[in-house]
């Protein structure tokens, strides 16, 4: 593969960082990790988003959570047809093979894929609607939830309650696997989702009964 690059050398630095430190100070842990396998307690789903930084905010150390990031921490529904689905797939291993006790999806403040959903909602964005984008097909997912926060008019609070039904659409398309509908009908697994507000470090959780998110 003869576009493939040499690391940045800032990267290269920091790796050295983190080898004479962090790991140097934790070796039996690490060596434990890679020798006895994992055994995460939890499954999150959070966005690719560069800001959201699972693992800071919950405190979770290497081995905690198995993590899946995708744009608009979005979970398709079930649909085993063969095509390409690193979403599900994550999601059979971290159920079916690791038994996670808890699956997890993270939404967060000024989500650009949520953002993007509503512009093609509103016709704003050509571009996603061609067929060859693969975010515009992505957030395809999402669009059937916009008819709930289309009368909102302030633009910023539309936003945000529409990250909100990402994470609860994602919910609803969890359960219509039927490895986790089982594993949550006999107890074995929960189901929670969150949204954080980036700028203020706030966390919100989903209260089915409600329906709606509630601080932490």
């Amino acid at each position: 593969m003869e576009h493939a690059k040499p690391l940045p050398s800032y990267l290269v630095t920091r790796y050295h960082g983190w080898k004479a430190t962090s790991y140097s100070e934790n070796q039996g842990w690490y060596r434990r990790l890679a020798t006895e396998g994992q055994r995460p307690r939890a499954m999150v789903i959070s966005c690719c988003d560069s800001r959201v930084h699972v693992t800071s905010i919950f405190g979770a150390d290497q081995g905690e959570f198995f993590i899946h990031r995708n744009i608009a921490n979005l979970v398709p529904p079930f649909a085993p047809d063969g095509d390409h689905h690193g979403t599900s797939a994550a999601v059979e291993y971290a159920v079916t093979a690791l038994k996670v006790s808890h699956l997890i999806v993270l939404g967060h403040s000024q989500c650009g894929g949520v953002q993007g959903c509503i512009d093609m909602c509103k016709g704003h964005a050509p571009q996603l609607e061609e067929k060859t984008s693969f975010v515009g097909r992505w957030m395809e997912i999402l669009k059937p939830k916009f008819e709930k926060v289309e009368d909102i008019q302030d633009d910023n609070e539309q936003a945000r309650q529409f990250e909100r039904h990402a994470v609860v659409a994602s919910l609803e398309n969890l359960m219509t696997f039927p490895f986790i509908s089982d594993a949550v009908e006999k107890g074995a697994l929960s189901l929670h989702g969150l949204w954080t507000d980036i700028g203020e470090g706030g966390l919100e959780c989903y209260d089915p009964a409600s329906d709606k998110f509630t601080k932490v």
